[in-house]
Order: structure tokens, then C-alpha cells, then sequence
């Protein structure tokens, strides 16, 4: 196979890799970081807050993401 090829059949895995991963790792993050800071303040209702953030910032980037992709082909 030829370079030029296993780079971008390389770079086509990565990019179908960060649609398949960016939603959950949003939510998990953003859920994590609530928890951190419900700990620090005492409260229960902010790590709800950092999951449905996470949710609009993945499927944020997602929709941009796969916009982008239809655009390079």
C-alpha cells in the first residue's frame, strides 16, 4: 500500500474514532467535573448540570464534526 493511502485511510480511522467517542467522553467528563465540584461545595444537583453540558458540548461538536466531513467529500 502505498503512503500517500495508509495515511489517509489512517487519517479517515482517526476522524470516524473522534465521531464514535466524543459524545460519551463529553458526558463522562462533564459528569466527573460536577462531581468534583458538588465535593468542594456540598451539593448535589451540579454534577446533573456538568452531564447535560457535556451532552450539548458533544453532540455540539459532533454535528460540526460531521458537517465537516460530508464538506471533504
Amino acid at each position: 500500500m502505498p503512503e500517500d493511502q495508509k495515511q489517509s485511510t489512517l487519517s479517515a480511522g482517526m476522524k470516524y474514532a473522534h465521531v464514535g467517542l466524543i459524545l460519551p467522553v463529553s458526558v463522562i467528563g462533564g459528569w466527573f467535573l460536577g462531581s468534583l465540584v458538588d465535593r468542594h461545595f456540598g451539593t448535589k444537583w451540579i454534577q446533573l448540570l456538568g452531564m447535560g453540558l457535556g451532552v450539548v458540548a458533544g453532540f455540539t461538536d459532533l454535528i460540526r464534526t460531521t458537517m465537516q466531513m460530508n464538506k471533504e467529500k
